[in-house]
């Protein structure tokens, strides 16, 4: 057999294409190298895309080029690195794992055991947890059963959990480049386009929260990302997410309900900054709410 021979019959064996991408995060992507190693499955491909680590990601990397593939050099960010390694993967089934996430044990024989019952679904999600930075539990992230229009006003799908089959990033993808929130743009832009989806009740991943990860830090960013690519996909971004962005932005500011002027008036400020900003109107239901807000603080201020 020569080796052209051998790399066809590798590529035919694949199942399932893991991509992981990785900037920085020596301090766990060994913990993820290690749930995705761990899967008791075959046809597992396994890539590490890192954007040019100056950690000590590399020397661990090293460790484990016996059993992925990795390369590191500069790239345009995490959705410029999850399709660098889409696109040299083969396998028929696709997912990403961030360097600080972590898959529990039997979550890709699930995956794969479901995609094989149901071959007329094409993107799959399971259930996840948050956890800290040792690995323990925080909370159970809030996954929903699919409803498209329950996904305008809030992102259901947990992304270390979710799998889709190849056909749908040659017809869709890849990824939106420049974008952190990449896999809640992906989930509109699927389905607007009557891509089918379908939840399996079941903890397969977990999302670790620590203070360099963009869901914590990045907020107000993540936010002004969402609102745009909601109108963009939606025509218009829903008043949930302008309200999440006045929220983040109070937060941002340190006012909470513990000083309720402040608190109430940045929500009012920047809620209909964001309404003017990213429809160009206030709807009839955010002037109802943002009226009903006014009125509660007067009244507590009389009170």
């Amino acid at each position: 057999m020569n080796s052209s021979e051998l790399v066809r019959l590798m590529r035919n064996s694949t199942r399932i294409s893991i991509i992981t991408p990785s900037y920085n995060q020596g301090k766990y992507i060994e913990r993820t190298i290690q749930s995705v190693l761990s899967q008791e499955v075959q046809g597992l491909e396994y890539a590490v895309i890192d954007g040019g680590s100056e950690d000590e990601t590399i020397s661990i990397l090293k460790r484990y080029e016996d059993w992925l593939f990795w390369i590191s050099e500069r790239d345009r960010g995490p959705s410029d690195a999850i399709n660098k390694g889409f696109l040299r993967s083969s396998g028929p089934v696709l997912g990403w794992l961030n360097s600080d996430d972590i898959y529990y044990p039997g979550a890709l024989k699930a995956v794969l055991e479901f995609f094989e019952e149901k071959p007329d679904v094409d993107v799959l999600y399971g259930d996840t947890y948050h956890i800290d930075e040792n690995d323990e539990v925080i909370e159970k992230y809030p996954t929903e059963d699919w409803n498209w229009t329950r996904l305008h006003e809030t992102c259901f799908i947990s992304q270390p959990a979710a799998f889709f089959r190849r056909r749908v990033f040659d017809e869709y993808g890849p990824l939106e480049t420049g974008v952190r929130c990449m896999d809640y743009e992906y989930w509109l832009r699927l389905g607007k386009n009557s891509v089918r989806f379908a939840h399996l009740p079941k903890i397969l991943a977990a999302t670790r929260l620590h203070k360099e990860a963009f869901t914590v830090a990045g907020r107000v960013a993540g936010h002004k990302e969402i609102n745009g690519f909601t109108r963009k996909h939606l025509s218009r971004t829903p008043d949930k997410w302008l309200f999440n962005y006045a929220h983040a932005i109070a937060e941002a500011k340190g006012y909470d309900r513990s000083r309720p002027f402040s608190f109430i008036s940045t929500l009012v400020v920047y809620s209909l900054y964001a309404a003017f900003r990213w429809n160009k109107s206030v709807t009839p239901n955010m002037a109802r709410i943002l009226s009903a807000w006014i009125r509660e603080h007067l009244r507590q201020e009389i009170l």
